[in-house]
């Protein structure tokens, strides 16, 4: 049977697959979508769904853990200024304080872009935009990452170089990244060091840092794409601006890097 194009584009339109739907509903971001309908939790017209790629429309029924979908939440994008001692989780198991936490007065369920490590700083941005959020933290993306390290030690060009080539990590190599002396402290043998990465592995700045003998002493993440924490003391937040979301939403990744 033949298809032409206008009806192969309204089909598309009109069918969405399962995880996005439950991303946009503001449950969970696409990966965590995913899981919820892996282990089961998810069912479709009454019949539980486990399998990826799972296509339905406005007219099918969708329910997670026998709650149904009830549509779209409003889509809200926060920008953090994480203080230390603050997990970047939605629950910790550990009874600690989280990013949510802060966010008290945030009515849509939000989630964190990406980690920051417990005693890190800096910049951090929350949304419910699964879309966005996936965009955003999907390798292709090579989002820029900019932090600021106080380390022990002298830090030298010499010490950094192999970080602008890349060092192994438990048997990976990172991306080039780009490093810089701030400044240098001889008498208490630390130093500042700037350092902008676009990969997300574990503790990668400070296993970076280790790996050329310069221990992180204290870790801020100045920048992350186009944004920083100007105006933003540690714990305040603020809505992204609807240019600001213009701009990660565009499909040009080149935007999301800072001019």
């Amino acid at each position: 049977m033949y298809i032409n194009q206008k009806v192969k584009k309204k089909m598309s339109e009109e069918a969405q697959r399962l995880q996005k739907i439950i991303a946009q509903a503001g449950l969970a971001s696409r990966r965590g979508a995913e899981e919820l309908i892996i282990k089961g939790r998810v069912q479709v017209n009454g019949q539980t769904v486990t399998e990826l790629g799972t296509k339905v429309t406005a007219n099918d029924k969708v329910q997670v853990d026998g709650a149904p979908i009830e549509g779209r939440e409003k889509l809200v994008y926060y920008l953090l200024n994480k203080p230390r001692g603050v997990v970047t989780t939605n629950d910790d198991e550990k009874g600690r304080r989280t990013v949510l936490d802060i966010l008290e007065d945030v009515d849509q369920r939000v989630y964190p872009v990406g980690r920051l490590d417990y005693d890190t700083t800096g910049v951090l941005l929350l949304t419910n935009d699964g879309v966005v959020a996936n965009q955003l933290m999907h390798p292709k993306t090579k989002v820029d990452k900019t932090y600021v390290a106080k380390v022990e030690g002298i830090a030298t060009e010499e010490k950094l170089a192999p970080l602008k080539r890349g060092v192994v990590l438990k048997g990976r190599k990172t991306a080039p990244a780009r490093v810089s002396i701030e400044r240098i402290e001889p008498t208490k043998r630390t130093s500042m060091v700037r350092l902008t990465i676009h990969e997300g592995r574990n503790h990668q700045v400070k296993n970076m840092l280790a790996k050329v003998g310069l221990p992180v002493q204290k870790l801020k993440r100045e920048q992350y794409a186009f944004f920083d924490v100007t105006g933003l003391q540690p714990g305040e937040y603020r809505k992204l601006t609807s240019v600001e979301i213009k701009r990660l939403k565009a499909q040009d990744y080149k935007l999301l890097r800072r001019k």
